[in-house]
């Protein structure tokens, strides 16, 4: 009986897994009438701390870029640290911190550049990173 239930289980973290990446990940032009027009812009950045290790300036960081899920042209905000995946030579996890933020448009994202909030999280954050590297990309 516990091997059944684990197997549905597992079956059902499967299909909810592959139903919550395709839905992360599909272009707005996918949408169908009625449903959600996912945002089109991702902009996705990477932290390195100065002080890697060190939990106090990873909080920091982290609380820093909560404040920018304020912004009204940023339409979804997801924050993170390396996950505890296979070891693989394509995946790099030396970063300490990333964010990903979703926009509608590039003008949305252009107009997140200069907005007050993302200008003071840059002046009160940017004595906690060494490197910070960012990927824009539009969803095709």
């Amino acid at each position: 009986m516990k091997n059944t239930t684990n197997h549905e289980r597992r079956n059902f973290l499967v299909k909810t897994g592959a139903v919550a990446s395709t839905v992360a990940v599909a272009p707005a032009a996918l949408a169908t009438a009625g449903s959600a027009v996912l945002p089109v812009i991702r902009h996705s950045v990477f932290f390195w701390l100065k002080n890697p290790g060190n939990q106090a300036d990873r909080d920091a960081l982290i609380a820093g870029l909560k404040t920018l899920g304020a912004i009204e042209t940023v339409k979804g905000i997801q924050i993170g640290v390396p996950a505890s995946t296979e070891k693989r030579d394509v995946v790099d996890n030396s970063f300490d911190v990333s964010e990903m933020l979703l926009f509608d448009s590039v003008e949305g994202q252009n107009s997140y550049q200069s907005h007050p909030v993302h200008l003071a999280f840059v002046k009160n954050c940017e004595h906690l990173w060494r490197k910070v590297v960012v990927y824009d990309s539009i969803a095709v």
